[in-house]
C-alpha cells in the first residue's frame, strides 16, 4: 500500500473542498480509491476546526507542529518521571546511609 505524503492528501482532499469535486472526480484525479479521498476529507475538515488528528499524521502545517509539539510534551513528562525516580532513590539511599 502506498504512502502518500501530507502534502498530496492536502491536495487530493481540497479538490473537494475547495474545487467543488466530487469523491469520485477528485479520487479518479489522485489516482486513489475513493475511501482514500473520504478519509483526507474527512480529516482535513477537522483540522480545519482546529481539530489535531489522533491517530493519524497531520495535513496542515499547524497540526504537524502541533502533532510535534504534543510529542515533545509526552516525551519531557516521561523524562520528568524518570528524574523524579532517580531521586528519590538516590535521597532513599542516602537517608539510610546515613542512619
Amino acid at each position: 500500500m502506498p504512502r502518500h505524503t501530507a502534502e498530496f492528501k492536502l491536495q487530493a482532499a481540497s479538490l473537494v473542498l475547495d474545487a467543488n469535486y466530487s469523491l469520485k472526480e477528485a479520487a479518479k484525479a489522485s489516482n486513489v480509491s475513493r475511501s482514500a479521498i473520504q478519509t483526507w476529507v474527512k480529516q482535513l475538515r477537522e483540522e480545519r476546526k482546529g481539530i489535531t488528528p489522533q491517530g493519524a499524521s497531520a495535513m496542515r502545517v499547524e497540526q504537524q507542529e502541533i502533532q510535534a509539539l504534543q510529542k515533545r510534551i509526552k516525551q519531557l513528562e516521561l523524562e520528568k518521571e524518570i528524574l523524579k525516580k532517580a531521586s528519590a532513590l538516590l535521597i532513599s539511599d542516602s537517608y539510610r546511609g546515613t542512619h
